[in-house]
């Protein structure tokens, strides 16, 4: 019985998606629930599972494909057996006598990256991998066969995802009044604080305190204190939201995304630091749902964790506001008369100027800046 494998119903807001990444090829066995191939949209990289167990009969839609739900993309010979021992024979018929060993490893490859490994003879298992779970690609394969020393230039287009990302940047850029403001924030008691009862912290709740929630609390207080900056332009309307739900920045293998912690002003610190934890595991094995990233009210971005000490984030529209934290360094600082080294971050709020005027967006920072610098008015809501 052949068995037709369709794309499934997209999201409501996802028109279409592109196949990347075939892990079959005809002729193979596949089981039932396996992965068969990606599928990429403008937001997310959804895994299409196998419907039933069988032989890949037949491929009709290749890689780089667009596709919509309900599309056929292969055919399953379902109950099928693959001939294990057809396919070394054929290649051994097809191949000349001096020909080196074909790649064979069990180290995933892309397809593109099979067929040139197997046309240049070059072991899987010698190639180091840059993609996803450290599966080998074609250029993987390009840079190992140039000795890592001779120059390479490769034209590539560009993933959905970072299309969008580029799409949704100018879209800011161009659509929004958009006006960047600063100020430096203290974190002494905060790194005191985690130092102290991080160990408790992580026995009773089973992940570390980070600085992040500290952060996500504190926009949640200022947020209600400017609720501006938590709200968004519709048209000739001004949506406000009694809620917030906080985007947090999260680096994936295929560029940014922006999950979301929905209700963050419900949320305790362990419910943050947990969900960060989860979204940042997901971003990095491509498992975000579309779900995970829409919508949002907020977004935090943590340039820190690479460096930064400064920048300007961009607003993720139709948001108004973003804030930005960036790398702790000592430096001097008057305190009380006295020069003294204090741990110290820049922060940034970029903020659509159309609807939050300066005033609001200089005492949002000035309130993110108090909580911080006093966390003790964050556990006791004050």
């Amino acid at each position: 019985m052949t068995t037709a494998v369709t794309v499934p119903a997209l999201p409501e807001s996802v028109a279409d998606a592109t196949l990347v990444n075939w892990n079959k090829k005809p002729g193979d066995s596949v089981r039932e629930g396996e992965n068969l191939v990606d599928l990429e949209t403008d937001k997310v990289v959804l895994e299409m599972p196998a419907p039933v167990s069988g032989v890949l009969k037949e491929i009709t839609a290749q890689d780089g494909a667009t596709v919509t739900g309900g599309d056929i993309i292969a055919y399953i010979e379902e109950g099928a057996v693959a001939d294990a021992a057809a396919a070394p024979a054929a290649e051994k018929t097809a191949a000349p006598a001096a020909a080196a060993p074909a790649a064979t490893d069990d180290k995933a490859l892309s397809p593109a990256a099979r067929k040139l490994a197997a046309e240049a003879g070059v072991a899987a298992g010698d190639i180091a991998g840059s993609g996803r779970g450290g599966r080998v690609t074609k250029n993987d394969v390009k840079q190992h066969l140039a000795g890592g020393s001779r120059r390479l230039e490769e034209r590539v287009p560009m993933t959905r995802l970072r299309k969008r990302i580029a799409e949704r940047l100018l879209e800011a850029q161009h659509n929004a009044a958009m006006l960047t403001t600063f100020n430096e924030v203290n974190m002494r008691a905060v790194m005191a604080l985690r130092k102290k009862y991080q160990d408790a912290f992580v026995a009773k709740n089973g992940v570390k305190l980070g600085f992040m929630s500290f952060f996500v609390k504190a926009a949640v207080e200022a947020l209600k204190k400017y609720p501006a900056v938590n709200a968004a332009i519709d048209g000739d309307d001004i949506i406000y939201h009694n809620y917030c739900d906080i985007g947090i920045a999260v680096s994936s293998p295929r560029g940014l995304v922006v999950p979301i912690l929905r209700n963050a002003e419900m949320l305790g610190f362990a419910d943050i630091e947990n969900g960060i934890l989860d979204y940042a595991g997901k971003a990095k094995d491509g498992s975000l749902a579309i779900e995970d990233m829409t919508g949002g009210t907020f977004t935090i971005t943590n340039g820190g964790t690479f460096g930064s000490m400064m920048s300007t984030p961009i607003i993720n529209p139709p948001q108004s506001g973003i804030l930005g934290m960036h790398n702790i360094v000592e430096r001097p600082i008057a305190e009380n008369g006295q020069v003294v080294i204090a741990p110290m971050m820049y922060i940034a709020l970029s903020y659509d100027h159309r609807i939050i005027d300066g005033r609001e967006a200089v005492g949002f920072l000035v309130e993110i800046k108090q909580l911080i610098e006093d966390p003790a008015r964050l556990i006791l809501n004050l």
